[in-house]
């Protein structure tokens, strides 16, 4: 990928997680999928590590505008924390079809629950 496509590409995701409180993964994936040469295990990990930056630069000016309730996210954190470790740990063991369907199954949960 060209400098400038992945420099837009990263503004847009930057765009939609901050909008939205999330959600540059589904901007991410996508684009690197279609210009990389990455393995697809090598493509979700690199996704998520532009994304947790990502987040925590979203995180940090919701925190600053006082629109960050930290009382309601900590539980969803220590959560996500212990689900980050399980999943990075079965991440290797999960064949990359499978994950396709996983992420486009919960992309289309999302947002049907998002509509309702």
């Amino acid at each position: 990928m060209g400098n400038w496509r992945a420099i837009l590409a990263g503004g847009g995701a930057g765009l939609a997680n901050g909008l939205f409180g999330g959600g540059g993964g589904m901007v991410f994936l996508p684009i690197m999928a279609g210009d990389s040469r990455l393995s697809p295990r090598q493509l979700y990990a690199s996704c998520v590590g532009v994304i947790f930056p990502v987040c925590a630069i979203s995180a940090g000016v919701y925190f600053l505008r006082a629109e960050l309730s930290l009382l309601t996210a900590l539980p969803y954190l220590a959560g996500g924390l212990i689900g980050g470790i399980l999943g990075g740990r079965l991440y290797g063991k999960v064949p990359t079809q499978a994950l396709k369907w996983l992420f486009a199954g919960f992309l289309f949960y999302a947002g049907v629950k998002y509509l309702l």
